[in-house]
């Protein structure tokens, strides 16, 4: 979902994030702001004013959406629910889950926490603004705040449509799965009307578009695709989950494992095992014990001129987690740590000793076949 982020800072232990994406939507809200809705409601102002207002009204949105997903990872924690943190990319702001809730009643509680969020924060500004708006106060403190009391309210009303992984289609799945007991199956239904939102979203946004109406119905073309992509990953994610319960590491891994000497140089390491084998990490073991770990990141950071010289020894780095994983783990484990080191593979340790490789593609294999076959079963779960 998203490419590289920058930490901005922590919030109630939580890391906020922002996708480089988020620069464009911060200059096109700003510019929009200043140059057609601040003034539309508030006239004869400077343009000096109206950049003013706008930036401001882009930085209270910023918080806004930082609050929405704030209260989304709180109640996430209550319910001891692992939040990597929040990210801000193009089309708003997440709050990353580790895994799926565990019940439908902690999955209600954080899809409705942050449209509530939205809606207070909006009657609250709403307050000051029906105080202020005749008082003689700044028009630029008066125009923004009007902004953000409206925008918080549409914030919350578009995240309560019941299309998944909207809020108000975590809610609608969670209602399901109460009823039912089956998350699969609740998150297929729930995707459905994701799927069918985000493609409606789109035929407005072509229809916008041939209208003349440019910026505005590709904005809707994209979050309508955003939308339906993400319906459509967030169901497979859970359909894989259901296929891979209760299987362990040790059932996949490869126990005949191509491992390197320490003693061997960087010249035979690229020449005799990259090229040859392809892989981005290799194990270094010497006389059957695991000494490290090798990475083509690693290589990369020598100069080729000090190849032949210098030793696999010399650069190796610990294998330590997330490039190693305990063979009683759960493969669902394994495929969230590969997603993190960035490496196809993942070293199966028990006690230091290497015991094994598990792959991708391995698991990726046993995906594939178990759904050719059983795709119906574990739909219905």
């Amino acid at each position: 979902m998203f490419g590289k982020s920058v930490t901005l800072f922590k919030l109630f232990g939580f890391k906020v994030r922002v996708d480089i994406s988020w620069l464009i939507i911060v200059i096109l809200i700003s510019w929009t702001l200043a140059q057609s809705l601040f003034p539309h409601y508030y006239k004869d102002l400077s343009s000096g004013t109206y950049i003013i207002m706008g930036i401001l009204g882009a930085l209270g949105l910023f918080t806004s959406i930082i609050l929405h997903e704030m209260s989304h990872s709180l109640i996430a924690r209550k319910f001891g629910l692992p939040i990597k943190g929040i990210t801000l990319f193009i089309f708003g702001g997440v709050a990353q889950m580790e895994d799926e809730p565990e019940n439908a009643k902690s999955e209600f509680f954080m899809a409705v926490a942050g449209p509530v969020a939205s809606i207070i924060i909006g009657i609250i500004l709403l307050g000051i603004y029906l105080l202020t708006v005749n008082s003689g106060i700044s028009k630029i403190f008066i125009g923004v705040v009007h902004y953000l009391w409206m925008i918080n309210f549409i914030l919350a009303g578009f995240n309560l449509i019941p299309a998944f992984p909207l809020d108000g289609g975590r809610v609608l799945r969670s209602i399901l799965w109460a009823w039912k007991g089956k998350l699969g199956w609740a998150t297929r239904i729930a995707s459905n009307f994701g799927s069918a939102f985000g493609f409606v979203l789109i035929f407005l946004g072509i229809i916008s578009f041939l209208m003349g109406n440019l910026v505005g119905g590709l904005w809707w073309f994209l979050i309508g695709l955003f939308i339906r992509t993400a319906s459509k990953s967030s169901y497979q994610r859970v359909l894989v989950r259901n296929l891979l319960q209760g299987e362990k590491v040790r059932d996949f891994m490869t126990k005949d494992v191509i491992t390197v000497n320490s003693s061997i140089s960087i010249k035979e390491l690229v020449e005799n095992y990259i090229y040859k084998y392809h892989f981005k990490l290799f194990p270094v073991v010497d006389k059957g014990k695991l000494k490290g770990c090798i990475s083509t990141k690693d290589v990369k950071k020598e100069p080729r001129e000090q190849w032949p010289e210098k030793t696999v020894n010399q650069i190796l780095q610990s294998c330590s987690e997330p490039a190693t994983i305990h063979p009683d783990q759960d493969t669902m484990d394994a495929l969230s740590l590969i997603r993190k080191s960035d490496n196809s593979r993942l070293m199966v340790v028990d006690n230091d000793k290497l015991v094994g490789i598990i792959a991708l593609k391995d698991i990726m294999k046993y995906i594939s076949d178990k759904l050719e076959l059983e795709q119906d079963k574990y739909e219905k779960m």
